[in-house]
């Protein structure tokens, strides 16, 4: 069994805190895996008995009349009848619970849906509640405020390399490659070869997440479109891009006329269903956000690889996306920053340049600026990576993430350079 300890010990913390805890990320990445087994293991351990657990997976066939807000939440305080115990609610992909017009209300329109039972249930001082669900809609801002604030996501991401090379039969140098190539989806460490493990691959695309987000967002005829933006979206991770850009891609290299608000809806759908996270660009000495060009990074590098048939395996912008990912993991906030400075050129005269920095990573009090490198073995290439870094001026931590297997050490301006191995396994390395 892969251990998830990261997130149990987040469930285990929240236990009977009197709110709906929400766990979303994307379809398969094991929410359901850390909630009846892992968390279902724990709780009979310290004692709870098992008919004082009820599980409801949503998206079984043969639960289907339970998508009815009204018959999920009779079936579930029929469940939970016994004032005395305690009772921990499992409800898988609540998504799928539908919203009906109230049958006691005619001629006015009034809507009853999953929230409505989440807030009857956690009226009850003796039921705990969770839900996972894959479409960050469930959470958007007009559902948290019906929840009164009485909701606590809790997100889950694909396993982070430390997750996966403890579950891994190997050395960390083939965990690497591995890793990169098919990410971290936990049942395509079950698969055996390539063959295997790209079919899997490919057919969580076309048969999970792209036919979920069509059916969601009642997109019929559409397809190519979606095709063709992840594609896109794919072959450039790591570099800036926006939805007019795409828009222009279609029209120059595809003849196909699609407006920038189409794209730019269809990219919100990719990250509103955790296929993509999207970084915007920070201005460090403006201190403001800039918008637009922003940069796309898949939540599974091994989705990313399989979408382009394993055919642009640069292991430059894949290993971008991984320590984007691990940054994401830890829970940091993360940007692209931008660090304007000035120079005389040839000619004598002033000029402005934009420098760009990988990653600024915030929580809290903390703040890191990071750079991915494969090498900086070479002294031009080293000085072209830092340049950015140089300039900002302020006293936190800059950091170069390399490919290499290196023993961390610091140049003259404090900068520190660690490898990849060493900075995806030990989180307290990079304030060596």
């Amino acid at each position: 069994m892969i251990e998830r300890n990261k997130y149990l010990d987040k469930l285990i913390n929240k236990k009977e805190n009197g709110l709906v805890k929400v766990i979303t990320g994307i379809r398969r990445s094991g929410k359901s895996f850390l909630l009846f087994n892992i968390y279902k293991d724990y709780l009979l351990s310290i004692g709870v008995e098992e008919d004082c657990i009820i599980e409801l997976a949503l998206d079984d066939d043969e639960n289907i009349r339970y998508r009815n807000p009204l018959e999920l939440g009779e079936y579930l305080r029929s469940q939970a009848n016994d004032k005395n115990k305690t009772y921990y609610i499992f409800l898988d992909e609540i998504q799928k619970v539908v919203s009906i017009q109230n049958p006691y209300i005619k001629d006015v329109e009034d809507k009853i849906g999953f929230v409505d039972v989440l807030l009857g249930l956690m009226k009850h001082d003796n039921i705990d509640v969770y839900v996972t669900g894959s479409n960050s809609k469930m959470l958007s801002s007009d559902i948290l405020t019906e929840f009164r604030g009485r909701g606590d996501e809790i997100k889950v991401n694909p396993l982070s390399f430390s997750e996966f090379y403890n579950a891994f039969s190997g050395d960390k140098r083939d965990a690497w490659q591995e890793y990169y190539t098919y990410g971290g989806l936990p049942l395509v460490m079950k698969k055996n070869g390539h063959e295997d493990k790209a079919k899997y691959l490919q057919t969580l695309f076309d048969k999970i997440y792209l036919s979920d987000i069509m059916e969601r967002n009642k997109i019929l005829h559409e397809k190519y479109v979606l095709d063709d933006i992840l594609n896109i979206v794919s072959s450039s991770i790591g570099s800036l891009t926006n939805a007019g850009k795409i828009a222009n891609t279609f029209k120059s290299k595809r003849q196909i006329n699609i407006d920038n608000a189409t794209v730019g809806r269809y990219l919100d759908l990719f990250t509103d269903a955790f296929m993509l996270y999207k970084a915007e660009r920070y201005d460090i000495k403006g201190r403001k956000h800039i918008g637009s060009p922003l940069k796309y990074y898949f939540s599974d590098v091994g989705l990313r690889n399989a979408r382009l048939q394993f055919r642009q395996m640069e292991e430059n912008y894949i290993m971008e996306n991984i320590i984007y990912n691990e940054l994401i993991y830890r829970e940091f906030s993360v940007d692209v920053g931008v660090v304007e400075y000035f120079y005389r050129g040839e000619d004598k005269k002033s000029k402005r340049s934009n420098l760009e920095i990988d990653f600024i990573a915030n929580k809290g009090s903390q703040k890191y600026y990071i750079q991915s490198a494969l090498s900086v073995s070479d002294e031009d290439k080293r000085e072209q990576e830092v340049r950015s870094l140089n300039h900002v001026g302020d006293s936190f931590k800059k950091i170069v993430v390399v490919k290499d297997n290196i023993i961390p050490w610091h140049d003259d301006n404090g900068i520190l350079y660690i490898g990849i191995e060493k900075f995806l396994l030990d989180e307290n390395a990079i304030n060596i």
